[in-house]
């Protein structure tokens, strides 16, 4: 079992950047996918970006296109970290954001991922 604890989520306004952190516990998770996920009111849980690890101090991220450069994910696999840096944010960035792990391959498809996070909460006021 591998469990998922996300931080570092809150209220900003329009613009900021916040950091997301996502810490792996129960089984090193060099070997999984390791992503985020996000769900605001009232809609379906979206893909927003992921990441494998594909050899020595190299790794492959996928992003959603409406990522527009603005989200940035990366991994610690010494401290079985994943992390999502989310710059220029809007309101419609607002969100519950969750951490996933996944011993397949990056996939949107939430159906996919075998670990959850409970989520952390992302408001960005205009």
């Amino acid at each position: 079992q591998v469990q998922l604890v996300e931080s570092g989520g809150g209220l900003v306004q329009a613009g900021a950047s916040l950091r997301l952190s996502c810490a792996a516990s129960g089984r090193t998770v060099s070997r999984y996918v390791l992503g985020w996920f996000r769900q605001a009111p009232g809609k379906e849980r979206e893909f927003v970006a992921a990441t494998k690890w594909t050899g020595p101090s190299t790794a492959y991220a996928e992003y959603a296109q409406f990522m527009k450069a603005r989200f940035t994910i990366s991994r610690d696999n010494a401290a079985n970290t994943v992390a999502l840096q989310m710059n220029s944010l809007g309101p419609e960035d607002t969100a519950v954001y969750y951490c996933a792990a996944s011993t397949g391959v990056i996939s949107s498809d939430t159906r996919l991922w075998n670990y959850w996070g409970q989520g952390t909460q992302v408001t960005v006021s205009a």
